[in-house]
């Protein structure tokens, strides 16, 4: 073979079965050209025939085994060419699309322009396509963000709250004030009569919880030991009726914390801690990095939301969508991950799809910005994913699945979603790289130091000692929860 090559003898050439080409329409909209040749397509006509002798019952035959002569003789031949196209269009179509790297955003229109009755096969495909923008100003973007660092206010209100958990009742003669708790005795009545549930004798009530109506904190507030207090307020479930309340003050019994010493802290801590300064420490440790998370997930979330505001562009209505369905869809999930049935949610909020989108729109309107426009700054910037950068993304799934990272890669290939985990990559990065230029000021305008968004040494020692813990990582699930779609994104790359 090597000799007859120098001799001039090509190899011979084997045409693809299956061609096709792109042509730009205008700035959002491609038409994919495609043509199959007849040996090609003759496959998926006799796979339609096969498909076709499954539902079809002609005596004699048990299912699925009728000949194709036999089927196009009662059928006719043109059936098993239109379920071939039917069926096997898209597929020729998706291919086009992962060869080209067509970033489409919507359903294609596809217009059949030879092979319909026999032969080669060809169609167009005018999709649209997510476009391509290009935005100035994001060097110099400023955003805002909660103080990474908690002051003195706050350290010493999170220790008492930790004394309030071992304080003591005392009685105290003054007036009532919030956090006091009184021993009252208290009857309600609705149009003259009693009502059970509202009426009771020694009934310890803490001022200002709010634990029934607000009439009742604000009548409890300033009054003594032996004060009858009487007045009105609406049902707490039905504004329409009215309630009339008699309340009996018998005692004011103030919260007494325990004293601030190294004696209390050994116990509170259970020998955690022998001294009050070690205490202030793991508190300190804790509201830092709860602190600086929650700064953190706001830093990225305003970044991208400051981006988004640099993009004058009407966002294409597909683009739009697939972020409501994205913002749904995480909706959903969280509620099942809290253990709440979706449709029992729905049904007891009164929503529904129609309303939850119109919830999310604006939403996903900012988010598809933000994934434009960071298309935009990792083109600007000549950002480019290595193969390092794609390993990183597999090796959690080929963890978990106990696979080769090569082999989760390949099947991510395969299946053509490489191009979608790549360009999410480089989102990220570009959003990286905006994080690390971005002016950052607090609430009151201040220059936020970057070092301050460092977390603090020593947080698993806080949290396993810190009385606060529990309470203190509610508030930062509940930041955290709210920052998760810090810059949503619209991929669905070559679906």
């Amino acid at each position: 073979m090597a000799q007859r090559r120098e001799q001039g003898v090509r190899p011979h050439y084997t045409p693809p079965l299956v061609r096709s080409s792109v042509e730009t329409i205008d700035d959002k909209t491609v038409k994919l050209s495609v043509e199959v040749d007849e040996d090609e397509f003759e496959s998926a006509i006799e796979e339609a025939f096969r498909r076709i002798a499954q539902e079809v019952r002609l005596p004699g035959f048990r299912p699925g085994k009728a000949p194709r002569r036999v089927l196009e003789a009662r059928i006719g031949t043109q059936a098993g060419r239109e379920e071939a196209l039917r069926e096997s269009l898209p597929e020729y179509y998706a291919e086009a699309v992962r060869t080209h790297e067509v970033d489409v955003i919507a359903p294609p229109e596809i217009d059949i322009t030879a092979g319909q009755t026999e032969g080669s096969v060809s169609f167009d495909a005018v999709v649209e396509v997510r476009p391509r923008i290009e935005i100035s100003g994001y060097g110099g973007l400023k955003v805002t963000i909660p103080k990474p660092r908690p002051d003195e206010d706050e350290i010493s209100e999170q220790i008492d709250r930790i004394r309030e958990q071992y304080a003591e009742l005392e009685t105290a003669d003054r007036p009532a004030i919030d956090g006091d708790s009184v021993l009252v005795d208290i009857t309600t009545t609705q149009d003259g009569e009693e009502l059970e549930g509202l009426t009771a004798q020694d009934y310890l009530y803490e001022v200002g919880s709010g634990a029934v109506v607000p009439e009742l904190d604000e009548n409890l507030k300033g009054a003594t030991a032996g004060d009858i207090l009487e007045f009105t307020a609406a049902h707490p479930e039905d504004e329409d009726s009215e309630l009339a309340f008699r309340i009996l003050v018998k005692e004011v019994q103030a919260n007494v914390l325990p004293e601030l010493d190294d004696d209390w802290v050994k116990e509170a801590s259970d020998g955690e801690h022998d001294t009050v300064e070690s205490l202030r420490e793991a508190v300190v440790t804790r509201l830092t990095n709860m602190r600086v998370s929650q700064a953190g997930f706001a830093l990225r979330e305003r970044t991208g939301e400051a981006l988004a505001e640099l993009v004058d562009l009407e966002v294409p209505e597909p683009l739009v969508e697939h972020e409501i369905d994205n913002q749904i869809q995480n909706l959903l999930m969280r509620l099942r991950s809290q253990g709440m049935d979706p449709e029992q949610w729905l049904q007891a909020t009164g929503q529904n799809r129609e309303s939850l989108a119109a919830m999310f729109r604006e939403q996903a309107a900012t988010a598809a910005k933000v994934d434009l426009a960071l298309r935009a700054v990792a083109e600007a910037e000549d950002l480019e994913v290595t193969d390092e950068d794609l390993d990183e993304q597999f090796e959690p799934v080929a963890a978990q699945t106990g696979r080769q990272v090569e082999d989760v890669r390949a099947e991510f290939e395969r299946a053509g979603h490489l191009p979608a985990v790549r360009s999410d990559v480089r989102k990220s990065k570009a959003l990286d790289w905006l994080v690390e230029r971005v002016e950052i000021v607090d609430e009151d305008g201040n220059p936020v130091d970057r070092a301050d968004l460092e977390p603090l040494a020593g947080e698993a020692e806080a949290d396993a000692a810190d009385p606060s813990t529990d309470a203190a990582a509610e508030e930062n699930e509940t930041a955290e929860g709210d920052a998760a779609t810090e810059v949503p994104s619209s991929e669905e790359d070559n679906a």
